[in-house]
């Protein structure tokens, strides 16, 4: 699967048209912007494996380093004070790295399990997607799952209709985010610059952060994300004051973590490029 994806990427650049005035490169995030309505998958996954360490954990704990490397999320997770008062209470004693690699082992054995079953695209992925192929746009995407999680996401998205042209994993550059790196690295790959041609899409504030870092637009989306912090169906039974409460709350730490531009849903990017795109014809930098 890894040199399948290598191959993609190199078709990929090979293709690619350069456009001075216009976005080129979209790169997209997986869970929770693509597939996986709300990144349920990692949650559910992250509080299974605290919780048979004994470790409880709200969801809005969990969910608060979303987007990063898995490893450093765990390690982010033990850094609350909460994790580590119930950890010292448990076992006697600090967490330590040794802890950290083995919450990291069940985690990448528990998600390998669940997560094909996961991947399926959210609703206006795959129609989003064509539009923006019809705009001379190339579609990348990065995320926090290593090359290996990946290979069971991967087939299982494309069998219903989604495959970006390129997958950059924390593995591949050796970082993850809210580093800048594989959005870099997706850049190499098609061989666009500068950054203010490229769109970084997320959930999360740490895809924000990977958009803003790398001098790239960054576009928060609500519905689905893990930021909103909605399954589909709590989204659905939610009275409309309530839901436009949790959109409102959401979008302000988009806002708040530097996103240029926040949309209620995917299929809102088409319009939201194009109004990028009269920007930078009007000479704007992100």
């Amino acid at each position: 699967m890894i040199k399948s994806i290598c191959k993609q990427q190199k078709q990929a650049k090979e293709n690619t048209v350069m456009s001075i005035d216009k976005i080129t490169l979209v790169v997209f995030d997986w869970a929770g912007t693509t597939v996986d309505y709300g990144s349920s998958a990692p949650m559910v996954v992250f509080e299974k494996v605290f919780a048979e360490a004994g470790i409880k954990l709200s969801r809005s704990e969990i969910n608060e380093p979303m987007g990063m490397e898995k490893k450093a999320h765990i390690r982010s997770l033990l850094l609350l004070e909460t994790a580590s008062k119930q950890w010292k209470e448990k076992y006697g004693r600090a967490w330590d790295d040794n802890d950290v690699e083995m919450l990291y082992e069940k985690f990448e054995e528990t998600l390998a399990k669940v997560v094909a079953e996961y991947s399926v695209p959210i609703d206006g992925v795959i129609e989003t997607v064509e539009k923006l192929r019809g705009m001379n746009i190339k579609i990348g995407s990065t995320t926090g799952y290593t090359s290996e999680m990946m290979e069971n996401v991967i087939p299982r998205a494309k069998s219903a209709g989604y495959s970006p042209d390129c997958v950059v994993t924390p593995d591949i550059t050796g970082m993850g985010r809210p580093s800048p790196f594989m959005l870099y690295e997706c850049m190499r790959l098609f061989g666009v610059y500068p950054a203010k041609r490229v769109v970084k899409v997320g959930d999360t504030v740490t895809d924000i952060a990977e958009g803003k870092n790398a001098g790239a637009w960054s576009i928060g989306i609500l519905k689905g994300s893990n930021l909103l912090g909605l399954t589909e169906d709590e989204y659905n039974i939610l009275s409309a004051e309530e839901l436009a409460e949790c959109k409102a709350k959401a979008k302000q730490k988009y806002l708040d973590a530097g996103a240029d531009v926040v949309i209620d849903s995917i299929r809102e990017l088409p319009d939201a490029i194009e109004e990028i795109n009269s920007r930078l014809e009007r000479g704007a930098e992100n």
